[in-house]
């Protein structure tokens, strides 16, 4: 756990006893939280099985998707840093078999992007 704790100062990371009080219901028995990122109404989740993606949607929020990828099907993902007049940064994930990216999230600069990557690579690769 070591790896993960020096994340959770990261801005946009969120306590893990907060996303388990809040998405626990989601989680099997063997299933903990690692590490997760608010970004605006959305939310990752990393697993320890998984990647969990929290998608509130509507103008009041109140429709929820909640998405579950396992790491194995994930084929490739990048990273596109903010530069000096765009603000946001980007991360795509593919899944295998697909050809365009089944996700793409921008993350505002508030996010370390490469952690969001370092993580993802940690269970993806690892």
């Amino acid at each position: 756990m070591g790896f993960f704790s020096g994340l959770l100062g990261n801005a946009g990371a969120v306590d893990r006893e907060q996303l388990t009080k809040e998405y626990g219901r989601l989680l099997i028995d063997t299933e903990t939280i690692e590490l997760g990122f608010r970004l605006i109404r959305d939310t990752f989740i990393f697993t320890n099985k998984r990647l969990i993606l929290v998608d509130k949607q509507g103008l009041t929020g109140s429709k929820t998707e909640y998405r579950s990828i396992s790491y194995r099907s994930i084929s490739r993902f990048s990273v596109e840093t903010a530069g000096t007049f765009d603000l946001e940064a980007e991360l795509k994930i593919w899944i295998s078999g697909e050809s365009q990216p089944s996700i793409t999230r921008q993350f505002t600069k508030s996010v370390d992007v490469y952690e969001v990557q370092k993580v993802l690579a940690w269970y993806v690769l690892g």
